[in-house]
């Protein structure tokens, strides 16, 4: 089996070189990493290296020895034009200097007198700022890869001998363990890897998961454009929706170098739209417990902040911050709010959401590192259509109100979440009042029964609970009609996240007392479902 991986950046620079590329842009925060590669790589090309920085001049790392005390930058970039010989130059963090428009021209001077001879000049810098004067000269900018599966496992094994001998056996016994934790670090630069193995050495004595997501979780507050969000839901949490859960069981492991190798393509992501109130976000919020992955909320809002030309870089911020700390699960809530004005972008905001909206789509569908991207909506109506298309998710889960057994389980985890048996109640009965009532509704009903409870003096009881249903207005009422039209378009656009039976459904609930509407309704056929009978709207 042919598995094709993505060329190491060596590589990439040593094409560059080749084709004489003279001025190059590395971005990395490694420079010590980066610098070691580029060093072997001038040892197999039998070239010189010379790095310069403006605290030590330059220093001659590969095929030669000494220094040059040329701390200034133009006579830094002088040095690199009149240097003879086959050699690579690497000026670290030059970034500042391009501000003055001396350095500039004599960087673009370079550019073009390089071309000429067998040298190469690199700017490494840990961001990426290039004046728009050098955008034609520098030849290709290069984002330095993160440590691969191989450096992280070594860097893990280094410290694995200072572990207790117990679970130094315990490791060695379960083959993937050791996998779990590279997997967890993937993401953090080598010196991170190296901190946090050696932090949950001491802290625990041994490689623990948390340890690890605690460290991306810092990655995350730098950014500023994303929230790493705590796994205080459990999956067991979500009750109902058993399609949906059963697909996302059965990608868990689907991250894992034995998926890779098995020749499964990284999950891309899913799409859960539907009736406000069924657990979208909450299915968001448990994936990240279920898979144990970071889990990132990006607000829309946030990007379309600040100064002109900045939301478009910001996009690229969050989309490189999630590639980072890869694995990782990417949570939009109320996708349709951030990308509802697309369409007429162009006549409102400059065209500004059209060009953020369209990057997001192109690392949708390109993307190739594992982020899972959960996005979330409650009227799908105002999705822009290019992100429907196949490809950029891999399903399109509608969630619709609970059935007769989804509300159960709802009411069961709520009344345990609060210490109560559910054994205790008259569950059939609960669960006959609460028809068209979605499992936030069935939420509320539980701790406003509380509260009643509480205020009489009295513990919760079956009757509690119907009253305090009878006082709630579904939005099932309250909305029904856009309820029927998020079903008529999920109908053939959709799949559902729960399975649904095929008995006829008796007449009862909200429906029952009030009727269903009769505008324009057409000839809906014969009611179907699980017990309960679809709303007839």
């Amino acid at each position: 089996m042919t598995i094709e991986h993505k060329r190491s950046s060596k590589s990439e620079i040593e094409d560059l070189i080749r084709a004489r590329y003279s001025l190059i842009w590395v971005t990395s925060h490694e420079e010590n990493r980066v610098e070691e590669s580029l060093r072997k790589l001038c040892v197999e090309r039998e070239m010189r290296l010379e790095v310069w920085s403006i605290t030590e001049g330059f220093k001659v790392l590969a095929n030669g020895q000494g220094t040059r005390d040329v701390k200034d930058p133009m006579k830094a970039i002088d040095h690199v034009i009149r240097s003879e010989g086959r050699a690579l130059f690497v000026l670290r963090d030059f970034h500042p200097f391009l501000k003055e428009p001396a350095v500039v021209r004599r960087l673009r001077d370079a550019a073009h007198e390089l071309r000429k001879t067998k040298k190469t000049l690199a700017v490494l810098s840990p961001v990426t700022k290039v004046p728009p004067e050098l955008e034609k000269s520098i030849s290709a900018v290069l984002d330095w890869e993160l440590p691969n599966r191989s450096e992280i496992e070594a860097a893990a094994r280094k410290v694995l001998p200072s572990l207790p001998q117990a679970t130094q056996q315990v490791i060695e016994s379960d083959p993937t363990f050791i996998e779990r934790v590279v997997e967890g670090a993937l993401g953090l630069t080598l010196v991170e890897a190296e901190n946090v193995f050696a932090k949950s050495a001491v802290r625990t004595h041994t490689f623990d998961l948390e340890t690890i997501l605690e460290e991306k979780k810092q990655i995350i507050r730098k950014s500023g454009m994303l929230e790493y969000y705590e796994h205080r839901e459990e999956f067991s949490d979500v009750g109902g929706m058993d399609v949906l859960k059963d697909w996302l069981v059965k990608r868990r492991s689907a991250f894992g170098s034995r998926a890779k190798d098995f020749g499964l393509p990284l999950p891309k992501g899913i799409l859960l739209i539907g009736v406000p109130g069924t657990g979208k976000s909450l299915t968001a919020k448990a994936v990240g417990a279920l898979w144990q992955m970071p889990l990132l909320r990006l607000d829309v809002g946030k990007i379309f902040a600040g100064l002109v030309g900045s939301s478009e870089e910001n996009i690229r911020t969050v989309i490189k911050t999630a590639e980072a700390i890869a694995p990782a699960i990417l949570w939009i809530d109320e996708l349709e709010k951030g990308f509802s004005g697309t369409q007429s972008s162009g006549s409102t905001d400059g065209g500004t959401t059209s060009r953020v909206f369209g990057t997001f789509i192109t690392w949708l569908q390109e993307k190739t590192t594992p982020v899972f991207v959960i996005a979330t909506a409650n009227n799908v109506q105002q999705l822009p259509p290019e992100l429907l298309r196949k490809g950029r998710f891999d399903e399109i889960f509608f969630c619709d109100l609970p059935d007769r057994e989804d509300r159960r389980q709802i009411l069961d985890i709520h009344l345990r979440k609060k210490n109560r048996d559910p054994g205790q109640f008259d569950m059939d009965k609960l669960v006959d009042a609460t028809v068209d009532y979605s499992g936030a509704e069935l939420e509320q009903a539980v701790i406003a029964a509380l509260y009643d409870a509480f205020d009489s003096g009295a513990d919760l009881t079956t009757d509690g609970l119907l009253k305090t249903v009878r006082d709630i207005v579904p939005l099932a009422i309250t909305m029904r009609e856009m309820i029927e039209g998020m079903r008529e378009w999920a109908r053939t656009r959709a799949r559902p996240a729960a399975a649904r039976g095929s008995k006829p459904a008796k007449k009862e609930g909200w429906m029952a007392k009030y009727g269903a509407p009769t505008a324009n309704l057409g000839d809906k056929g014969p009611e179907t479902d699980d017990g309960d009978r679809k709303l007839e709207l």
